[in-house]
């Protein structure tokens, strides 16, 4: 029997490698060693027969042309991995839940506002996690001064998140009762409900770029979009967060993160991979 033909596709140079890993570094601070290499060609060799370019040094010069912005983010929005689930490492939704959110909710009734951040949302399962353990406990919540903001670098997922529209087998995780609760069965899988989706703000944003807003957050969940970083680029993400974080604040961050570097005086560890803004005072957050 002949071996089936590998997939062959325009060849990467080397040059045009590194044109495209600076690129996406500078836009978004992750790092793409050579070793991605093949992911990188994969990913983009799609990319290539969508625009109907014949090699990647006309997609090189596509960068640097008129079209040059959007067609970065389209790169950005190929490589980046969006690995996500309802209630993932649901230990830290059990901490929010039994910890974290009921004082905070107290003081909420009696007149203080809430904020919680899903830094790196993806299509949307880890913020709309959030808002269903907060609506468990505080069904009353959408009342009250209580918002959870929702963004990501990846204008697609951003989109995803918005829509709300999940498959069957995407809400394994959520039981039953919350289903009820906070979906509606449609015709293509189920919606989350009205009531949910009015707590929730969606937007896109680089988390190396500035930030538009200067309030102080209580809960910041930024899991698993760190370790695509640099040590700088790194703790300079953690030193911003925690200039984000109100004293008392939590940081909830992926499996295999740790907070480290100039930041880590400002936290106290509070639980596997959940951190908690102590009250010193803190320094100007860098720009």
């Amino acid at each position: 029997m002949t071996a089936a033909a590998p997939i062959t596709g325009p060849e990467l140079s080397v040059a045009q490698f590194r044109k495209i890993a600076d690129l996406l570094y500078k836009d978004s601070g992750i790092v793409l060693s050579e070793a991605k290499r093949s992911l990188l060609v994969a990913r983009l060799n799609k990319r290539l027969r969508t625009l109907s370019l014949p090699d990647y040094g006309a997609y090189c010069n596509r960068l640097d042309g008129p079209d040059g912005q959007e067609e970065r983010r389209h790169l950005l929005s190929a490589l980046t991995t969006n690995v996500t689930a309802f209630f993932r490492e649901n230990h830290h939704f059990q901490s929010l839940l039994h910890e974290v959110l009921p004082p905070m909710i107290r003081e909420v009734r009696q007149g203080r506002k809430l904020r919680l951040w899903s830094a790196a949302c993806s299509s949307g399962e880890e913020p709309y996690s959030m808002a269903i353990t907060l609506l468990d406990i505080f069904p009353d919540a959408g009342q009250h001064d209580v918002l959870i903001l929702a963004t990501d670098i990846d204008p697609v997922m951003v989109g995803r998140a918005q829509q709300g529209l999940y498959d069957p087998e995407a809400l394994r995780p959520v039981n039953s009762t919350q289903r009820s609760k906070f979906f509606n069965p449609v015709s293509d899988g189920l919606t989350i409900r009205p009531e949910v989706q009015r707590l929730m703000r969606f937007a896109e944003l680089n988390l190396h770029d500035a930030w538009p807003f200067t309030g102080k957050f209580d809960i910041i969940f930024c899991r698993n979009a760190a370790i695509y970083f640099d040590t700088p680029s790194r703790q300079r993400l953690w030193h911003r967060f925690g200039h984000a974080l109100a004293p008392g604040g939590s940081l909830f961050m992926g499996h295999s993160e740790r907070l480290d570097g100039p930041a880590c005086q400002y936290f106290d560890s509070a639980g596997t991979t959940h951190y908690r803004r102590n009250s010193l005072p803190y320094p100007a957050a860098p720009v």
